[in-house]
This record gives C-alpha cells, sequence and structure tokens, in this order.
C-alpha cells in the first residue's frame, strides 16, 4: 500500500525479456533502503524487489501487469516515480492507492499557466463513473486531484514542487499513464452494483 506522495525518482538503466514478462534494473537512492522481497510502487504499479546492490534495485513485471499499464514501454534512460511501501509511521499525505494500475491514459494537453501547469488526461468513458470533481486519483504514481472533468477526460493541475520532482515534466502529448482509481470510490460503486447499498437509501 502506497500515498502517491513521490519522495524519490529513478533512472531505467536496463531492461532484459523475460518469458513474456520484463526484469528492469532502476538506479536510485531509493535503493539504500529497500531489500529483497520489498514492495516498491514504479510509475503507480506495485512491484516486488528481487535484486538489490549499492545503486540499482532490480524487479520483474509479469505479462498482466504489461497488458494493464505503460511499463512495458520504458525505455533505458527513461525517469521514473518511485514510492516505497506505507508503513504505520508514515503520514498518509496523499490518498489510500494500492498500485493496483486500473486502465492507462493518454496525455491530451499540457497547459503551462506560470503559477502551475494544467495536465489533461483522456481515458475510456466506461470508467467515468470512478471519477469525481475534486475526487482522488493516481496518475504514474502520484497522488493528484481532479479539477475539472469531462466524459472521457479530466484535467489535474500540478503545483512546481510536483511537475519538478517527478517525472511529470518529461511528460509529452500522447504519452500513456498509469491511472489507479480512488479504491473508497471503486468499493462503493461496487456496493451499489451489486444491491448492497440501494441509492437514495
Amino acid at each position: 500500500m502506497f500515498t502517491g506522495i513521490i519522495e524519490h525518482t529513478g533512472v531505467v538503466k536496463e531492461k532484459r525479456n523475460l518469458k513474456g514478462g520484463l526484469e528492469i534494473d532502476i538506479e536510485s537512492e531509493l535503493t539504500k533502503t529497500l531489500s529483497v522481497d520489498d514492495s516498491v510502487s514504479i510509475n503507480g504499479v506495485c512491484h516486488t524487489v528481487v535484486a538489490t546492490n549499492d545503486a540499482v534495485f532490480t524487479v520483474q513485471s509479469v505479462e498482466e501487469t504489461l497488458r494493464k499499464t505503460a511499463i512495458g514501454q520504458l525505455e533505458v534512460g527513461n525517469r521514473v516515480n518511485l514510492e516505497d511501501s506505507l508503513t504505520m509511521a508514515k503520514k498518509l499525505d496523499g490518498h489510500v492507492v494500492q498500485g493496483h494500475v486500473d486502465i492507462t491514459g493518454t496525455v491530451k494537453s499540457l497547459t503551462d499557466e506560470g503559477t502551475n501547469w494544467l495536465i489533461e488526461v483522456e481515458f475510456p468513458k466506461e470508467f467515468a463513473a470512478y471519477l469525481v470533481p475534486r475526487g482522488s486519483i493516481a496518475i504514474d504514481g502520484i497522488s493528484l486531484t481532479v479539477a475539472r472533468l469531462e466524459m472521457n477526460s479530466f484535467t489535474v493541475a500540478i503545483i512546481p514542487y510536483t511537475w519538478e520532482h517527478t517525472n511529470l515534466h518529461e511528460r509529452k502529448v500522447g504519452d500513456a499513464v498509469n491511472l489507479e482509481f480512488d479504491i473508497l470510490g471503486k468499493y462503493v460503486l461496487r456496493a451499489i452494483e451489486t444491491g448492497f447499498i440501494k441509492p437514495g437509501n
């Protein structure tokens, strides 16, 4: 479990094919605190550390992960957002993020407003029910607030600190991003769909 507050970034140093999956080496300061079997969020996708040394840690992405996320599109030299797993002593400053990506979206526009940046992300409209104005959304593992919402796109406002200390400043129109919707909203919607909660009651 994670918070969506990115404290580290890393750089993809190497990637290797692994029977339909990928094995990825990432260089980061975070490596110093990681051990084999630890969970780590990479661009919002929960992975298990399988090897580590002084500067680089290694994870493996299976076929299911590559189908549902943009991890397979990573190239050597790409910067990634990293978050260590949540502990009982860590503040929940963002929102509850599981690292279980729901879908990928596409960056539709990037607007520099001077004091902040606006990023519009397009997503399949069948997922529209999972978003609400001023609700939470994780983009590449970053906990953000929905500022504007359309049927198949939403916009978030990025403060300068987040822009500079994550990989968002390297994003371009057309890039795929990992999206994880708020788990609390998903539970409520599921309860309504199955009849456990009846709207209006």
